[in-house]
């Protein structure tokens, strides 16, 4: 492991500082100022990805293949949405209006927050720092990067990169471990986003606390994948194990373990240790595709884990090469420690129970995951499934691919997280929405119901134009009430010296 390259804690301050200095001078609201900014972000990618593909081989041993498919595409993605809706995005959403306020312009104005802090995970380290810092540029904001000081490697280069390809008076880049975390959660932020376990999650909303600093937080948990007999067993064991096994299981939205009933176990078992050997040969040791656990730290964790139920597909580990197999459990225990937090390797646990009711009840007991999986083609089940459990997301019949939609929000709730980012929701996510209303003194007639002294005509009056009714299919009302308002209008403007006749 390369040695990280730090910041020293103590330019923390004078970093943030800077930051809102450049905020404060309006620099990042133009929309193209907003647009050269992320076409540098999507220019790195493209200029720099074999460096970054190396090193994140080097932190993980993931191929090149590996990071394209699980973090290259996606992000380019991401760059080229915000860049082409933009345009769209900043525009004022005009809202709808009630008859009252008909003349008078009314919208919402999204602008930008101010200084924003993205503190990002390991596994996937450009995913979950560059997707991020792309919606908050997007939104016109400065950004303060702190990528993880696990993956040291893809860190370090952040460090040489970000500043080569954004505008440094804007973007920085506080790359360190525990003391440099501590010197950024210090600061007053507009916004912190952080992805990563729920214990550090918790230090991060304490800290936001002392300032009152909104928060995304995405962390992920346990998430169930339920098996039922209509499902395509053969289709089912292979997409499980894609998304299980991928980045050597270090996925957060990874399938964290299987709930199926007995009638199925055993086709399930069979369909995924097929798909396993045709995806990584014999012996996945030798696989070019399968990736290592991130540190020693890690691997004596998931290795741990190891001695729960019974092993029916792998169980081999390397502690000089980081190595864990892809792993098959059967017959485990609630009370397991494999079942009690969120895996983050290798090792798939699969849980039976008697029907879908069990399966509920099992999802149910447990904190609320980052996505719900379901393989089934019964449209009941899965509406049972969606209504009667909560989760982040919900995906039928496959894993993983919810995460490419940038038309769905990407975020958990409750334990697995709360806020969401990806394409116009991470605009939204890194904006304030500004309610704007414009008036005119024209309407001052009718606006005069509220002023003192206080008549009991003139409360009838304000109520009968605040306090909405009850829909119905009424015509005749809304003609009277435009009747009285252009009367109401004419008056007004007669008063003005304009005249009509």
């Amino acid at each position: 492991m390369a040695a990280l390259e730090e910041v020293d804690p103590s330019a923390v301050p004078e970093m943030v500082a800077k930051l809102r200095k450049a905020f404060n001078t309006g620099k990042t609201r133009p929309k193209q100022y907003r647009l050269h900014q992320l076409k540098c972000l999507l220019r790195m990618l493209e200029e720099k990805e074999d460096e970054i593909a190396t090193a994140i081989y080097n932190d993980l041993r993931r191929s090149k293949e590996e990071s394209m498919l699980g973090e290259f595409f996606s992000t380019k993605a991401e760059l080229v949405t915000a860049i082409n809706n933009l345009d769209e995005w900043m525009k004022p959403e005009y809202v709808k209006k009630d008859m009252t306020d008909m003349i008078n312009s009314i919208y919402i104005q999204r602008e930008p927050l101010g200084v924003v802090c993205v503190i990002s995970s390991w596994n996937y380290p450009i995913v979950v720092l560059i997707q991020p810092v792309a919606a908050a540029i997007a939104a016109g904001n400065v950004v303060l990067l702190k990528p993880s000081d696990v993956s040291t490697h893809t860190s370090n280069l952040m460090m040489e990169l970000i500043p080569q390809y954004l505008d440094p008076e804007c973007y920085s880049v506080a790359a360190g471990g525990i003391p440099v975390a501590q010197a950024v959660l210090k600061e007053k932020f507009d916004h912190i986003i952080y992805t990563g376990s729920s214990g550090v999650g918790k230090i991060i909303m304490k800290a936001a606390a002392e300032h009152l600093t909104p928060v995304t937080l995405e962390m992920g948990g346990k998430s169930p994948c339920y098996v039922d007999s209509s499902a395509n067993i053969k289709v089912a064991g292979k997409r499980i194990a894609w998304g299980k096994y991928l980045n050597a299981g270090q996925t957060c939205l990874a399938p964290d373990y299987v709930l199926c009933q007995k009638s199925v176990k055993d086709d399930l078992v069979a369909s995924i240790k097929t798909a396993v050997k045709e995806f990584y040969g014999e012996d996945p040791r030798t696989s070019k595709s399968y990736a290592r656990v991130i540190n020693e730290r890690h691997f004596t964790r998931v290795e741990r884990l190891l001695k729960d139920g019974v092993t029916v597909m792998g169980g081999e580990s390397d502690k000089d090469d980081l190595y864990i197999a892809p792993t098959l459990i059967t017959d485990v225990k609630n009370d397991d420690a494999i079942m009690e937090d969120e895996i983050f390797g290798p090792i798939l646990p699969i849980v039976t129970v008697d029907d879908l009711d069990g399966a509920i009840d099992y999802i149910n007991g447990k904190e609320k995951p980052l996505v719900l999986y379901a393989f089934t083609t019964n449209k009941q089940v899965q509406k049972l499934l969606s209504t009667r459990t909560s989760s982040g997301g919900f995906t039928v019949n496959d894993v993983l691919v919810q995460f490419g939609v940038l038309t769905l929000p990407f975020g958990g709730v409750g334990n697995s997280g709360q806020g969401a980012y990806h394409g116009k929701f991470g605009f939204d996510t890194f904006s304030h929405k500004k309610a704007c209303y414009i008036t005119t003194s024209i309407t001052e007639p009718l606006m005069s119901v509220r002023y003192p002294p206080f008549t009991t005509r003139n409360l009838k009056i304000a109520s009968s134009l605040i306090v909405p009714k009850i829909k119905r299919r009424s015509y005749f009302r809304k003609a009277v009430m435009l009747c009285f308002i252009a009367v109401m209008v004419a008056f007004g403007l007669r008063r003005l010296g304009y005249s009509f006749f």
